[in-house]
C-alpha cells in the first residue's frame, strides 16, 4: 500500500531561476484583491492588486509595521489571506494543504533582518541544512555550497565558525542559504537593516548580481537612502495599500502627490494598485 507520504500532492516542481512552468509564460507572482487582518476594525492589507514578472527585482517599501514583511509572509504561507487570492506560478497558495507547503518553499529563497543562521555551527554547515532537507547526496550538496559561497564573496570561509564572521559576511551566509537551492524567487525581508551604508550598498549589489542571472527578487526596505541609489520598480504599502513607482525614486513623488497623498498614472508610469 502507498505510505502517506506517497499520497502528499506535490502542486510545484522546482521553478529555477529563469525557467518557465510548462513552457507557458506567465507572471511569477499575482495578488488578487488581497486582504490581512490582524485587527477586525482594520486591513494590514486591502484590496492589495499586483503582479510581479519573471526575473524582475522590485523594491517593496513603507514604514513600520505598515505591512511589507506582511505581503512577503503571505507568500511563504506564514500566514494566510483573508480576502481575495495570491498565484504562484498560477496556483493559489492559500489553497495548498499544510502538507504541500514545503514544495511551495523550495522554490523560495527567504533572506530575514536577524539573518536566523546558527551562529555556533560552521558557514557550510549553515548553507549545507538548505539542501540536506532535500536528501541531496553529500558530493552534490559540497559542490552547490562551494559555489553559493563563490557567489556571495565567502570562497574558502566554509569552515569559518559563524559566530566569528561581521555582521556583513553573516547576512552574506544567510544569502548563500537562500539561493543555494537555485530558487525561481527570493524574499529579502529587511536585509540591510542591521548593517551600516556601505555593507548595504553591498547587500544590494549582491541580490542585484544575483536577480541578473534570472532570479526574481523582492526586496523589503524602509531606507529610501539605499531605493534613491537604484531606479528599480518600486512598491509602497500606504494605508495597506500598494502605490506603484516603475522607475524609482524619479517617478515617487507623482505617485504620493505634493502633500503626501495618492497621486493619479502619468507619464511617470506610476499608478495605484487597490481594490
Amino acid at each position: 500500500m502507498p505510505s502517506d507520504d506517497d499520497k502528499v500532492v506535490r502542486p510545484f516542481p522546482f521553478f529555477r531561476a529563469g525557467a518557465q512552468s510548462s513552457g507557458v509564460s506567465r507572471p511569477i507572482l499575482v495578488f488578487e484583491d488581497v486582504y490581512k487582518y490582524f485587527r477586525r476594525d482594520r486591513p494590514t492589507l486591502r484590496g492589495v492588486n499586483l503582479t510581479i514578472e519573471r526575473g524582475e527585482f522590485a523594491f517593496v517599501t513603507g514604514p513600520s509595521g505598515a505591512g511589507k514583511s506582511t505581503l512577503l509572509q503571505l507568500v511563504y504561507r506564514k500566514h494566510t489571506v483573508d480576502g481575495g487570492r495570491i498565484l504562484f506560478c498560477g496556483r493559489d497558495i492559500a489553497r495548498l494543504k499544510e502538507r504541500s507547503i514545503p514544495f511551495l518553499r523550495r522554490n523560495l529563497g527567504i533572506v530575514f533582518q536577524d539573518f536566523k543562521i546558527v551562529k555556533h555551527w560552521t558557514v557550510f554547515e549553515n548553507v549545507a541544512v538548505a539542501l540536506e532537507i532535500l536528501s541531496m547526496p553529500k558530493r552534490l550538496v559540497r559542490s552547490r555550497v562551494a559555489e553559493a559561497l563563490e557567489r556571495v564573496g565567502l570562497a574558502g570561509r566554509g569552515e569559518d565558525r559563524t559566530e566569528a564572521l561581521s555582521g556583513g559576511e553573516q547576512q552574506r551566509v544567510a544569502v548563500a542559504r537562500a539561493i543555494v537551492t537555485e530558487p525561481a524567487l527570493i524574499l529579502a525581508d529587511e536585509p540591510t537593516g542591521n548593517l551600516d551604508p556601505h555593507l548595504a550598498i553591498d547587500i544590494l549589489t549582491l541580490f542585484e548580481e544575483i536577480n541578473a542571472t534570472g532570479t526574481t527578487v523582492l526586496f523589503a526596505t524602509h531606507d529610501h537612502s539605499l531605493i534613491s541609489k537604484r531606479d528599480h520598480r518600486i512598491i509602497g504599502i500606504d494605508d495597506g495599500r500598494v502605490v506603484e513607482a516603475r522607475t524609482g525614486l524619479r517617478s515617487w513623488a507623482d505617485a504620493v502627490g505634493p502633500e503626501g497623498g495618492r497621486g493619479t498614472s502619468g507619464s511617470s508610469g506610476l499608478h495605484v494598485v487597490a481594490g
